[in-house]
């Protein structure tokens, strides 16, 4: 390991309809996390709230960026000098009596603030869901990225793993690793999706990627880290915990100078309405 390297958590949980007792799990499995040497803690999808199935209270509990749960946030990243990153409902670009929805977002702050923040562009309307009926789609848009020491960190969230243009083009925005945020819901054959994509989207492009879910009964659990060769290099099965595995530049370097596919393919990814 080298000593640029840099720790991160993924920490799993199962987000409840109560933004209190969100930030309390919060708090504590973060101090969980830099007890174990974290400086970058990875929460779910849905962090801040979450129902299931979903219902009107979406609305009645999306808040603005600047609303008082990414502030709780930001103080428990400035208490313990680290980045956090989560999901959380954020108000529409349409008021509810407008027939406006929320949006899937997730922030990375550390504590002077917002250092990044992604809204999911791929909607779950698929295995018999409809994310798209509650929530309004990302705007596709440059990727936005932080860093941590040597190592650059771009954002995404759970159904868009589906999606390899989605991590191509963060790995052409020059990330090291790349947070995914989830819920992923479980079903026949959904744990192996969820492992193999996470694996593939490191293969194919190289870098290391961490992605947190909500455990079972409706996540899959299984959050995990996986470096830049595929391998899993931290992981919590089903249980509300944290893994932390460490990342640096140096490793994806090395795999690169090895396995130059990046550099080596013909084909570039542009946006589609």
């Amino acid at each position: 390991m080298s000593a640029e390297a840099v720790g991160v958590a993924v920490a799993q949980f199962a987000p409840a309809a109560d933004e209190t007792a969100n930030l309390v799990t919060i708090a504590a499995l973060t101090e969980r996390a830099v007890a174990r040497g974290a400086r970058v803690v990875l929460f779910p999808e849905y962090s801040s709230y979450f129902v299931d199935p979903f219902d009107d209270t979406l609305s009645e509990h999306a808040q603005e960026i600047d609303g008082p749960f990414v502030a709780a946030l930001v103080e428990l990243a400035r208490r313990h000098d680290i980045t956090v990153v989560a999901g959380l409902l954020e108000r529409g670009t349409r008021s509810p009596g407008e027939g406006g929805r929320v949006r899937n977002t997730v922030v990375a702050v550390d504590g002077t603030g917002v250092l990044a923040t992604y809204r999911k562009l791929h909607l779950y309307d698929a295995f018999g869901q409809r994310e798209s009926d509650w929530v309004e789609p990302g705007q596709i848009a440059a990727p936005q990225t932080f860093e941590v020491g040597e190592v650059r960190f771009a954002l995404m969230t759970c159904y868009d793993l589906r999606f390899p243009e989605v991590a191509r083009i963060l790995a052409d925005a020059g990330a090291h690793a790349v947070l995914v945020a989830a819920e992923w819901v479980r079903g026949p054959l959904k744990e192996h999706h969820w492992r193999t994509l996470l694996h593939a989207r490191a293969i194919e492009n190289t870098f290391f990627v961490a992605a947190a879910d909500h455990p079972p009964p409706l996540g899959v659990g299984a959050s995990l880290v996986v470096d830049p060769q595929g391998v899993e290099i931290a992981g919590v099965g089903t249980a509300q915990d944290v893994a932390v595995a460490y990342v640096d530049t140096a490793t994806v370097e090395r795999v690169r100078r090895v396995n130059p596919a990046l550099r080596l393919r013909r084909f570039r990814v542009e946006p589609r309405d």
